[in-house]
Formats: C-alpha cells, sequence, structure tokens
C-alpha cells in the first residue's frame, strides 16, 4: 500500500514538475514538489531529505502542500479501490468503518 501511494506521489511530482534541474542556477521548488518530497522522505524514513525538502518553502505552504497531497491521494486510492473517500482515510488511520 506505501508503494501505491509514493508511486503515486512520485507521478504527482513529475506532473507538478515546472522546469528540470540542470545544476547551473538555484532551482526554486513549488509547494507541490516540496510536500511530495516532504512526504515521500517521510515515509522512508530519510532525515536529510525531509529537513531538505521542508527548507525550500515555509511552513505554512508546506502544510498546505501536505494536505493537499493527502487529499489527492486519498481520492486516487478510493476510485481505484471503488470505495468512498471516507472509507479509505479511515482505513489508512486504522479506524473502524464508520
Amino acid at each position: 500500500m506505501w508503494g501505491r501511494l509514493r508511486e503515486t506521489g512520485a507521478r504527482f511530482l513529475r506532473s507538478m514538475r515546472a522546469e528540470s534541474d540542470t545544476g547551473k542556477d538555484r532551482r526554486t521548488h513549488n509547494l507541490f514538489e516540496a510536500a511530495a518530497v516532504y512526504v515521500s522522505a517521510r515515509a522512508e524514513d530519510d532525515q536529510e531529505r525531509l529537513d531538505e525538502a521542508a527548507g525550500w518553502v515555509s511552513p505554512e505552504a508546506l502544510s498546505f502542500g501536505v494536505s493537499e497531497l493527502a487529499c489527492r491521494a486519498v481520492v486516487a486510492l478510493a476510485r481505484e479501490r471503488d470505495e468512498s473517500p471516507q472509507t479509505v482515510a479511515r482505513s489508512l488511520l486504522g479506524l473502524p468503518a464508520a
């Protein structure tokens, strides 16, 4: 399940990427890219990438991006499973069905 979530996040990140990193210029990162890297780094327990992504945008923007990523991931999983978003969210959190 986590692999599927990471794959969805990676696909989302690739679709939101505005430009590729050529290494010549200091690249700016948008909040969705920061959120995708932050969440995937947290899932993989990669503290270095977690800290790096957290520095790309303000804490408020990162929080918004992580929230948006969570919403989109739950909706994508719900469609894939043919279940309601509420059922999927409760399942991911280990909560009993409502």
